[in-house]
This record gives structure tokens, sequence and C-alpha cells, in this order.
């Protein structure tokens, strides 16, 4: 990915000086406590006890939380709030905020401020509470509104018109007056972010989702249907076309699509391991969009900037968050980009060397063979299967830390949700050290909250929990190859050593790179009688993450070799390996091995594999001379 100048941009930023009109919202959460609650002597009834509330800037609030967070010179807010609590609240969040408020007009009459009461009963959230669905805006609030529009416009450097809540433009001369003021100042950006009047607005700057934008052209399609890239890319470019101004299709976790003069340009979306809420993260995308772009950068480089800020809104859970300058530039240092996740998650796409089952997953430019010098092999799925089986290993022991006493007895509702979180994590995280993969536990021993306080593990003693449940089967299968019960062919992947030798006999440095402690590595590979092949060493966990990652392994032998990407290949069954191979523009080969069967495509793997940026994909080393062939086309 093209590098994003995000210093740069943040200093340009707070240069900038904005308006937003928008339906200014209140978020009320109101975290529910079943313990509490008495029996009403009226009704009879239970009542629903809150445990703890707490109040949050929504809608176009958020938005100007989320440009605020960014440290612009001047924000200026117009819209609507109504005579009552709520709208009280938001006026003192603005004022903490520094936001000029003068454009905010106070409706007496026919107007409740929009206020969404989100109810949550043990992390889940329930049938919310909404205020302001009847809302009728006077003719007096519109002139009002259109006058400050109109200043806006004049003095400040964008002006973002968000519309989230149903019916919120009560009179229908109040677009055609507005879009008078957008043919006026043509010239100034206008960003438009609008459910349900988009098609009416004119001479804007577009930002949609990708179901929004089907729907813009007349697309019918419901709101879990997945629209195709290059439908996407087509809707882009043709509303760029309206009015000759840039245009942004957000697709969610798949990145951003942007449109302008220089043509269309994918941004794709960010590989997050942890937990996520995407609560928010629109505003996010459009505040980021609208400062970067009245700084004076281009629609692609807006867009990567903005779906940066996204990954950072959409890890912060129960809330509608922000993302500061500083977290920005965190996240952009070492991303790690989701490749071609149409292509990952439908086989019927993919593409084969002729008469083999070799995938190619790029364009033919996208790696140059013939250069290796330096190869790579992650151990454990991509040669040796001794610990095949640990992902159900690590499963148990987590759902089992995080339920504790209450494993056996916990609701169908939490055990459930515990399993998809310790699975989704797992799958996501295949390929780092043990030691981080413990540390996310003790976290999510903590989010859930079953187990006090006082009585969680540290990540060296679930560590030792799980590697001791694990090496029972592996020390069991090591007896059972000693005794000469089974031999090397039951406990590694179809042709992996015979693919290792010819790779040595090519000149090729090869190195073993796995998350396993490391001296669980170097015996597990002397005991299947291959370690001496890894010339360039073995490496592994050393229990301390700032001391060893794959990423160091990758960084240390391009430097001290001096290697141009090409030079360098990756061969690996988890997306860790593959994605850091990609960072340093390196051959990356995955290894969707079923290490069951020890031959054949696991399709999961395909996915995890393909997302993570991995050009080749094999299922084993069967096809070692196509394989090699294909790396090495000269010989």
């Amino acid at each position: 990915m093209k590098i994003v100048r995000v210093k740069e941009i943040l200093e340009k930023i707070k240069t900038v000086k904005v308006g937003v009109y928008g339906d200014f919202c209140i978020d009320a959460y109101w975290i529910l406590n079943t313990q509490g609650g008495e029996i009403s002597v009226e009704t009879g009834l239970k009542a629903q006890a809150v445990g703890k509330h707490y109040y949050r800037l929504g809608g176009a609030s958020n938005l100007v939380a989320n440009l605020a967070a960014l440290e612009p010179a001047q924000i200026r807010v117009i819209g609507v709030i109504g005579e009552d609590i709520f709208g009280r609240e938001l006026l003192r969040q603005f004022k903490e905020l520094g936001v000029d408020f003068s454009g905010l007009v106070v409706q007496e009459e026919d107007f409740d401020t929009y206020t969404f009461g989100k109810r949550y009963l043990r992390d889940e959230e329930q049938s919310r509470i909404d205020f302001g669905f009847f809302n009728q805006r006077t003719e007096q609030t519109d002139d009002t509104l259109l006058k400050s529009m109109e200043q806006a416009l004049e003095q400040c450097d964008v002006l973002i018109f968000n519309q989230q809540v149903p019916g919120s433009i009560t009179n229908r001369r109040f677009i055609e007056r507005a879009n008078g003021l957008f043919e006026k100042y043509k010239d100034k950006i206008v960003l438009c972010d609008s459910r349900h009047y988009g098609d009416k607005l004119k001479n804007i700057y577009r930002k949609t989702n990708d179901i929004e934008a089907a729907k813009l052209n007349g697309v019918e399609v419901d709101n879990d249907d997945v629209i195709t890239l290059g439908d996407i890319k087509s809707y882009a470019a043709g509303f760029y076309t309206q009015f000759n101004k840039p245009a942004f299709v957000t697709r969610g976790a798949r990145g951003i699509i942007a449109a302008d003069g220089e043509g269309v340009r994918e941004v794709p979306g960010l590989q997050i391991i942890k937990k996520i809420d995407s609560v928010g993260a629109g505003d996010t995308t459009t505040s980021a969009l609208a400062l970067s772009l009245a700084a004076g950068v281009s629609a692609g480089e807006a867009a990567a900037f903005a779906n940066f800020a996204a990954a950072v809104t959409v890890q912060k859970l129960f809330q509608t968050g922000t993302a500061s300058g500083e977290e920005i530039l965190q996240v952009s240092k070492d991303p790690d980009y989701i490749y071609q996740p149409e292509l990952a998650v439908d086989i019927r796409q993919a593409q084969y060397i002729p008469e083999t089952e070799i995938e190619i997953c790029c364009a033919e430019n996208q790696f140059l063979p013939g250069k290796i010098k330096h190869a790579i092999f992650d151990h454990d799925g991509t040669i040796s299967t001794l610990r095949q089986g640990w992902e159900a290993v690590m499963e148990s022991v987590m759902v089992k830390a995080i339920l504790e006493k209450m494993y056996y007895t916990a609701d169908e509702t939490l055990y459930h949700k515990v399993v998809k979180r310790v699975r989704d994590y797992i799958d996501n995280s295949t390929g780092i050290q043990t030691i981080v993969q413990m540390e996310a536990l003790v976290e999510m021993v903590n989010e859930f909250g079953v187990v006090p306080a006082g009585e969680v593990f540290d990540k060296f003693g679930y560590k030792k929990i799980y590697n001791d449940a694990l090496m029972e089967t592996v020390n069991q299968r090591i007896s059972k190859y000693e005794s000469n019960r089974l031999d090397i062919t039951d406990y590694t992947i179809k042709g992996s050593v015979e693919y290792l030798k010819a790779m040595r006999g090519r000149g090729v440095k090869l190195y073993l790179a796995s998350g396993t402690d490391r001296q669980d590595v170097i015996r597990e590979a002397e005991v299947l009688g291959y370690a001496d092949l890894f010339e360039g060493g073995i490496y592994g966990s050393v229990g301390d993450v700032s001391k060893y990652s794959k990423k160091m392994v990758i960084e240390e032998i391009i430097n001290r070799h001096n290697l141009q990407g090409p030079e360098l290949a990756v061969f690996g069954d988890g997306p860790v390996e593959i994605r850091e191979c990609r960072k340093f523009d390196g051959i990356a080969i995955g290894i969707a091995s079923d290490e069951i069967r020890r031959h054949g495509l696991n399709k999961e793997k395909r996915t995890r594999l393909i997302k993570a940026g991995a050009q080749i994909v094999v299922a084993d080393f069967s096809e070692q001379n196509e394989l090699m062939r294909l790396l090495f086309p000269a010989s």
C-alpha cells in the first residue's frame, strides 16, 4: 500500500475550519443490573434497575466529537435541539469541546432532542428507546439554519451535511434552498452523508456505504446483501461524474472505495484481532474525510486516512468512540490489511496453474519469481503436524478460564457467546506467539467479568495450563514416532520434507520460525529429522514479545543480507507470517493444509491466508515440482 502522510495531514488539519449541519443526538447508555429493581406497588411489575448510566454524543454530535479529537482550528454546528434535559446535556458537552454552537436552534415546541436510549443487559443491547421521531421543524427554524449554513460556506473550509434520522427534514423547500447554496458556493467542499435524502442533494462530495450506493443507483437490495466490488467501483465512478466531485463508498471491514479525477482507488480494510464494535465508525470516517480533504489531500489519500481513523474507533466498546491524531498515527505505523476479501470467501473465483491445484491469488506483476535466496518456513501446520489439534486445546483452555466455576452452569447464551469470541480470536491470531495469545486471554477473562479480579491468572499462568494440556498429546505422538509405531509421513504435511530438501538443493538458505517456545520447536524438528536443513536458524518464542516475533525475524534477515523483497519467500499456514511477508514485499506462499489428513485443502485456512495477503496458495507440497517451476521459472 502507498504510504499515507498521516503526520503531515494531522498538522494541516489544525488550520482547517469546519461547519457541520446535521441531526444532533445524544446516546444514553443505561446498563441494567438484574440484582436490583423492586416490584412496583402501583403496577405489580418488576422494575429494571440501572446499575450505571452515561451519555455520549451521537449522530451528528458524534461527528463533532470526532472532529474535535483531531483538533481543527474551528468547529461550528448548525442544527436543532429541544428545550429538554437531553438538549442541555448536549450543549454542556459541546461547550466542553470548545465548539461554536451559535448556529444551534433551540425549538421549544414540537421538537425533542434526538436521543437514543440504549439499554444493556449482560453486555447485550436491548431494544432502544428513541426520542424525537415525531419532531416538526418550523419554517422559521429552517430559515435560521439556512442562514447559518451560508455563513459556514462563506467562512469555513468545509461543510459537512449529515442526515441520519428518518424524517428529520420536514419541509421540502429546505432541500431546494440548500441546493441553491451549494450551487452558489460550488467551489467549496460540501461533504454529504445522508441516509434518506442523498438522491436529492446536488453539487456535493458524496460519502455513502455500499448498500446506500446500490439504492441510489436504483438497485433493490436488503441491508445484509453483498454488493460486488465491481459494482461498487462503478457506483463510485458514477457519483464522481455526476458533479465532478470526489465520492467515497464505505464497505465496512472491506475498506473504502474512492473516486475522483485521478480514477477509482480501493483502500482495503484492516485486520483487527480484538473484539470490535462498529457503532460510530461511519461518523469517524466522515469527519476524517472532511478534514483531510479540506487539508488539501487527494481523495485516495483521504480515504486511507479515514480508514485508519475508523480502525481506532471500532476497537472502543460500548461507546460511540472517537479517534485522536496520536491513535490514528499509531494504527498507521504497522497496519494489517485485508487482501482480496471477495476471492477469499468465494473459492469459485480461484485461478489455478493449468492442470494443478496451485492457486495464484494475485496479478502476474505482483511478485517476481526466480529471485528467491532466503526462505522462512512456519512449523506447525506448514511442515509438522505433531501439534495438530492445538486450536481445540486452546479453545477449551480459554473457555474454561473465562467461565471458571460457571463452566458447567452458564446459560447457553453466555456459553456460546464466549465460545464464539474465543474461536474468532484463535482464527485471527494463528501464527503469533502463544504468550501473546495468553495476553489476549487475560483481556477476555476481564472482559466477561465472570472471574473475580483477584483470581485472574497472568499470561504466564494461563500459558502453563495450555502448554501442559497440549504437550500431553505432543509427547504421546513423539513416543509413537520414536518407537517406530508411526513414521515421518504420519506427522508431516505431504511432501514438505522433500520440498525443504529441494529448496536447500537450489542454494536457498532456510529458516524455521514458530510462535511455539523455541526449545520445543528445536526438539520437535530434531525428533522428526529435518532440523539440520535450516542453515539460517530455528526461531521460536522466548517468552518476551519485545525480543522475538516473526516480524523481527523477517526484518532481521532482510537487513542482514540486504535483500530486495522478492529475494525472500515465506511459507506458512497462519495469517501472521503471510501479513508480515507482504509488508516487506516478499513472496508469500500460503499452506492451506488439512492437518488431520496431512494432504488436501482446508478451506477455512485458504480464506484466512488470502485475506492476509497470500499470493500463492497450496494445500500441501505434493505438487512440489510444479511449485518449484513457478518460483524458479528459469530452471
